[in-house]
Parts: C-alpha cells; sequence; structure tokens
C-alpha cells in the first residue's frame, strides 16, 4: 500500500534509512528513558524489562507524557545529537479534557450539546499542550457507550452516534485548527482517533473485557463517530485492547487495513494503545512476541506503544523472509510524514526555543473558559417549587464528602494539579454571605457528623449536599458492577431531608448512577460531573443563577444497575410493554421495576421555561433521496435568559431489519432572552433514513417515518413522513 499523502522529500529520506533505523521510528517510549529528563538514577531495569539498548532509545520515533517545554528541548537535543538523518521526535499525550487548565470531562462535554464549546475545549487545551512542547493529543475517544459500569464512560461523550459524531469533529477542529495547518501553526496539535473499535462495550462493563457484537451493529451505532472525526482530518487513530469479532483490534487486518485504511480511506499513523500489541499473547491468537509483532504490522499498526515487539523482531522477520520490507516502509513513512506536517524538519521544537509561551498556561482567560464550559455542561435533574436560583445573602449550609474536597478534577488530568482547583468551600466563602462548611467522609455518616450537620441546617436558610464518586471511582480500571454512591451519602441526604430546610444535592460523578433517592430526597439536584478547575465557581454560579442550566444527559440514568444497560435508542420487541398492556405478564418488561430510564437521554431542566411551536415539514412524502426540512418555533416564555437544546428524532416503522424506537438525527442549542422567540431549521437528508442490512449494504427504503420534535429523547411525534419508491429526479 502507497503512503498517499507522502512528499518525495520523506520518500527519499526513508530510502536513506537502515532496516534497523526504520524499526526504531515504529517504538514509542516514556519519555524517563530518555537523556535530558530529570528522572534520578538509571534505567536500567526498565530497559532490560523491554530487552532494550542505550543504542536502541537512541534511535526511537517518539515519546509519550513529556512534562514540560525544558524536559522536551533538551530531550530533542540529545536525540538529534545521536540520529543519524536528523529525524526529531515525536512527542504525543494524553490531554483528554484540559491540560493544566481542566475543563470538565468528556461525557459532561456531552452533555453540553454544544460543538463550540468542545471546539474551544479542544483548542485551549493544545494552545497549552503545544506550549510545553506536545505535538500529538491521543483524544477525542469516540467510543460509543451504554453501559456506565465501565468507568471510562467518563471519556466519551454518551450513548447517542449522532452526538458523538458531532462533537468528535468538533474536537478534532479544536485541537488541530480548521485548516490543519499544523506545519504553520504551533498553538495547534495533532488528534488522535481512539480506540478502534468499539471499546465502549466490554463485556459486564468491565474494563478490557472482550467485546462481542454483529458486524451489523458496529457499522450502524459504533463507527459513525470515528469515521467522522477522520472525515474531519484527525492525523492519527489508536487501537483498542478489545477483540472484534473474536480478533485482537491489534491485531485485526479486517479492521485496520480493510475498514479503516480501506472504506475510511485513511492515511494517517495507527498507533497502539499502551501494551496491546503484545497482549495479543494473552488473547491467545500469538504464541510469542515476534508472531505478535508480525501480525500487528501487517494489519496496519504503524507504531507500538511501551512494548518491543516490533524492535525485536521485525528486522529479523524480513530478513527471514517472513515480512515484506515494503509493509515497514509503509509504516516508516506515515510517521515521517506526520512529522513533516508538524513542521519538525522545519523546528524540531516547534517555537519553544525562539518563543517563551508559559503564559499561556493556566491564564485567566482559560480558566474563565473553563468556568463558563463547566456551568455549561451541568444538568439541572430537580427543581421543585422553583427552589433555584437563589440569592447569595442567603444563609446556606454546605455539607457532604465534596464540600471541601479539591478532588473536582476527574480522571485523565494527567497535567492538571488538584491544588488549583476551586474547591466548593472557597467558591461559597467567596460567594455567600453566611455560609457553614461541614465535610463528611465519602463512606461513613456517623452520629457525631449529623449533630454538626443539624446545628448548620438550623441556621441556615437553604442546605447545599456536595455528594459523588472519587477519581479514583472512575476512568480506566474503575469499573463497578453496581453504579451507586456509597450508601453514607444516600442517608445523609435523606437525614438532611427530615430538618425541615430545602436540600439541593450537588452530584459529581463521572457516570450515570443509581439516583432515585437522592431525587426523592432532594428539592433541586445538579448533575456538575466532574467540572474541572473551575469547578466551585461554576457551582456557585449556577446557585445563583449567574449561570442558567442548559445541560442535557448524553447517557440516559438507569432505575438500578440491574437495568442496565439501558439506552434510548433501543430496538422494539415483538412484545413490547405498552401503557394498554402494561399490566399484562407475558409482555417485554420488569417485575420489580419500570422499563424505562429514571432520567433519560437528552433530558434537563433550565430556570425559565420554552415552547416549541408551529412545526412544519417542507414535504410529508418524498422520494428516495429528497430531502425533508424541518421548520419550527421557540420562545423563551419564561422571565430570564437562558439556553434550549432542541432536538429532532426519527423512527423507520417498517424496514428489512428492526429499526430503533427513535434516533438523534438533529439538535442545536439556542440562547434567548426571556421573552424572545426565534425561528429554526433543520435538514433530513437520505443518510438519516437510510441504515445498514446485514450484508453491510447502507440503504433507504420507502416506508413511513415518524418525525419527533423536542427538548429531550421523549421529544412528541409531530409528522409522518412517507417515503415512496421511486428515486428523486434530482
Amino acid at each position: 500500500m502507497e503512503v498517499a499523502m507522502a512528499s518525495e522529500t520523506m520518500k527519499n529520506l526513508l530510502a536513506q534509512m537502515t532496516i534497523e533505523e526504520k524499526v526504531a521510528q515504529c517504538m514509542q517510549l516514556s519519555p524517563f528513558f530518555f537523556p535530558g529528563t530529570k528522572v534520578e538514577g538509571e534505567v536500567t531495569g526498565p530497559l532490560a524489562e523491554l530487552e532494550l539498548t542505550e543504542k536502541d532509545v537512541q534511535l526511537v520515533g517518539s515519546t509519550l507524557g513529556s512534562s514540560s517545554a525544558e524536559e522536551m528541548i533538551a530531550i530533542q537535543e540529545k536525540h538529534l545529537e545521536t540520529s543519524r538523518l536528523n529525524i526529531p521526535l515525536l512527542f504525543m499525550a494524553d490531554v483528554i479534557h484540559g491540560y493544566k487548565t481542566v475543563f470538565p470531562i468528556p461525557l459532561a462535554l456531552g452533555a453540553s450539546f454544544d460543538r463550540e464549546a468542545a471546539e474551544e475545549m479542544a483548542a485551549v487545551s493544545a494552545k497549552e499542550a503545544t506550549a510545553d512542547g506536545l505535538h500529538v493529543n491521543f483524544s477525542p475517544m469516540l467510543d460509543l457507550v451504554r453501559d456506565p459500569r465501565w468507568g471510562r464512560v467518563m471519556e466519551s461523550t454518551g450513548e447517542d452516534p449522532y452526538l458523538n459524531s458531532e462533537l468528535g469533529v468538533a474536537m478534532v477542529r479544536g485541537y488541530q485548527g480548521k485548516t490543519a495547518d499544523l506545519e504553520k501553526d504551533y498553538t495547534k496539535m495533532a488528534a488522535t482517533v481512539k480506540h478502534f473499535a468499539a471499546y465502549g462495550q466490554p463485556e459486564g462493563g468491565r474494563e478490557y473485557n472482550t467485546v462481542d457484537m454483529s458486524n451489523r451493529e458496529l457499522y450502524q451505532n459504533y463507527l459513525p463517530a470515528y469515521r467522522a472525526a477522520l472525515d474531519a482530518g484527525a492525523k492519527l487513530v489508536m487501537t483498542s485492547f478489545n477483540v472484534v469479532d473474536g480478533v485482537p483490534a491489534t491485531m485485526n487486518r479486517w479492521l485496520n487495513r480493510d475498514i479503516l485504511r480501506g472504506e475510511f480511506g485513511f492515511d494517517g499513523v495507527l498507533i497502539s494503545d499502551w501494551g496491546a500489541i503484545q497482549e495479543v499473547i494473552n488473547h491467545g491468537t500469538a504464541a510469542d512476541k515476534r508472531e505478535a509483532a508480525k501480525l500487528a504490522i501487517t494489519a496496519g499498526v504503524d507504531i507500538e506503544m511501551m512494548t518491543s515487539c516490533y524492535m525485536q523482531n521485525l528486522q529479523a522477520l524480513i530478513e527471514d523472509g517472513e515480512l515484506e520490507a515494503t509493509i515497514l516502509d509503509e509504516a516508516v513513512l506515515r510517521i515521517l510524514t506526520l512529522k513533516e506536517e508538524l513542521g519538525l524538519f522545519q523546528d524540531p521544537y516547534r517555537g519553544l526555543k525562539a518563543n517563551d509561551r508559559q503564559k499561556e498556561i493556566f491564564s485567566e482567560e482559560h480558566r474563565n473558559i473553563a468556568r463558563i464550559i463547566a456551568a455549561e455542561s451541568a444538568v439541572l435533574l430537580e427543581n421543585k417549587a422553583h427552589t433555584l436560583p437563589f440569592a447569595a445573602n442567603q444563609q446556606v449550609a454546605l455539607v457532604g464528602p465534596l464540600a471541601d474536597s479539591n478532588d473536582v478534577l476527574g480522571g485523565w488530568t494527567v497535567y492538571g494539579e488538584k491544588e488549583q482547583a476551586v474547591t466548593l468551600e472557597a467558591a461559597f466563602q467567596e460567594t455567600f454571605t453566611n455560609s457553614a462548611i461541614i465535610p463528611t467522609p465519602y463512606t461513613t455518616l456517623t452520629e457525631t457528623h449529623k449533630a454538626a450537620i443539624k446545628q448548620a441546617v438550623e441556621g441556615s436558610d437553604i442546605v447545599i449536599a456536595a455528594v459523588g464518586e472519587k477519581t479514583e471511582w472512575e476512568g480506566e480500571a474503575g469499573s463497578l458492577a453496581t453504579v451507586r454512591l456509597p450508601e453514607s451519602q444516600y442517608q445523609l441526604v435523606a437525614y438532611l431531608h427530615t430538618l425541615g430546610k430545602p436540600v439541593v444535592t450537588v452530584l459529581f460523578s463521572g457516570r450515570p448512577i443509581e439516583i432515585k433517592e437522592l431525587a426523592e430526597n432532594s428539592e433541586a439536584m445538579i448533575e456538575m460531573w466532574f467540572p474541572g478547575t473551575e469547578a466551585g465557581h461554576a457551582v456557585t454560579d449556577l446557585l445563583t443563577g449567574k449561570a442558567n442550566p442548559s445541560g442535557k444527559l448524553p447517557m440516559s440514568f438507569p432505575q438500578t444497575t440491574g437495568q442496565i444497560p439501558i439506552y434510548y435508542n433501543h430496538l422494539n420487541t415483538g412484545r413490547p410493554k405498552t401503557r394498554q398492556n402494561a399490566e399484562e405478564r407475558y409482555v417485554s418488561k420488569y417485575l420489580d421495576i419500570p422499563n424505562r430510564p429514571f432520567y433519560p437521554f437528552g433530558y434537563g431542566k433550565s430556570y425559565t421555561e420554552f415552547e416549541i411551536s408551529d412545526v412544519k415539514l417542507s414535504k410529508t412524502e418524498i422520494a428516495l433521496g429528497e430531502e425533508v426540512t424541518i421548520r419550527l418555533r421557540i420562545k423563551n416564555s419564561g422571565s430570564r435568559a437562558g439556553k434550549e437544546v432542541v432536538q429532532i428524532y426519527l423512527q423507520d416503522e417498517t424496514a428489512s431489519v428492526s429499526r430503533p424506537v427513535r434516533e438523534l438525527k438533529g439538535f442545536e442549542k439556542v440562547n434567548l432572552a426571556a421573552g424572545e422567540e426565534r425561528q429554526m431549521q433543520f435538514t433530513l437528508t437520505a443518510d438519516d433514513f437510510s441504515f445498514y442490512l446485514p450484508n453491510l449494504e447502507k440503504i433507504q427504503e420507502p416506508g413511513r417515518h415518524r418525525i419527533f420534535v423536542g427538548t429531550s429523547s421523549l421529544a412528541p411525534e409531530v409528522a409522518l413522513i412517507q417515503i415512496r419508491k421511486e428515486e428523486s429526479n434530482a
């Protein structure tokens, strides 16, 4: 396979390289292996473990996790001193939801339903990360997720293919720039789409576990977001740890050659996840590291992260005639091309020696952006009797494990510092005239705690219960069998409810959790997720009405763990439960809980009210291939400015395969002043009406389609569209 984007300069450089130099380009190591880092002592132990020599390290093509401009410059200088052909290193890292300025977790960004917010987060992250010398970001993660037991749902934007696609495209644009001119714009970095593919559906929600689904399901729901981000120009793709149709993704030729490079036309760099190439041995699909190396490079994986299967075996495989040299050449050419696109041959330091950009990191401007997006991502779940917002001169009691905790950044904050996070305690002391703050442990509630809480609540007008997860309970390897908080936190909110003052529960989590008891014992409840650096300020902005909640749930919240997986765009059954047959036994239902989620996808309240009216379709009968325009009016009928997310859903009534009860096909976030009214327009294309058959052919069929328009996945039906058999003449 020829690398289409490769320049003659890079082809000539490749021709000058030895096999040993080529193989080394395909290996990635942590920075402490390299001279110039601050790590004390020898690295002979790790070198021996990987069976590498110092010369091997001198030839390596990339590193991950460098922590400062000073370190990056030192490592690059030392590397170029020993590089025969002056090939610079690539510096990669996980900058998942912010660099030093930490933004809300990606699941919270999903809740924002805001393309501009996602793009701005990515742009600020890239600006800060590149100021410290990083070139490549391992983001966005576009794995579709439906099981909140899996801790890594926090790194996804949710359960919907369309929402994930739209926000993934926005993040790629933010990281790379809309023109992706990385050679000239040193404030941008290359984006990595991950994890290819279907990593978000592990059995039992257990990290690194088996994924098993039909190919039609893979194409219909799991591949679209990856492809959308690649179409937006993402430069890299990372493989996933799981198997796809029984074959580990990292050695899956069908997945990586046929789909990724063939169907999707991806010509960029494919990198393994940490140790994933060697792990195919544990999967039982390779006998040893030599076979693992052969299978992975043949499948199209260009860079091996933190194992040494390639370094130890590729040269021998070529010399023994077991591997075509051209397979290695194409991998190296893609790596060299990426380095050229980043401008590294022109300036290996991307401007760092000429300009000190440290003032761009953790600036007041960036913190203000993070504060706004944290409020934008919060979801108002309950607001009984208009408890929120309330005035800053109220006497407030703040209680709970998150009352004074700086554990508000969330997972994958490699560079953010908890000490710099704004706690609720600090923000409350700034904001409220009178506040009593009573922290409690995450996992216990004693009589002593209750006595102190009771005394504080008696002198207060309103009670804020700050409850939630610890960061260590979510993220990678943060799988839970039960998506509940510690029982003491439910007991805390229930106890507060008995004290006779309005209770506002502020929830911090990296996943949907069991929330029923919290809702029952709260007058108001806000899902904050993990909001990032400006957590405390975002919370006080929301409580006082400085910010009006506008987030919507990107994942369904279950009634209880036993209901998982639960997601809005499910298929119907032959015996669906309806209002008419709800009391019958032999229908698809639970005997002990409702079928519906506790809170549905797309749900979220506001401090104001919105009305959608005058919904009109350009046509209610169309030919195959024709578009339909939906026009509507939305009015802020409340007394304060606010934002609403208008959502368009579609249901295919009859098709060759069973289709979901509804699917999101359009959304827009609109900002309206009190009393303001605006017309909006959405277009449904032939692709919106199309789906995959079991043979993976994507088609549009004639038939009836229901249209739903509203502000959640429970949006009411507004029209029927009939698609005729004949093709459009347009």
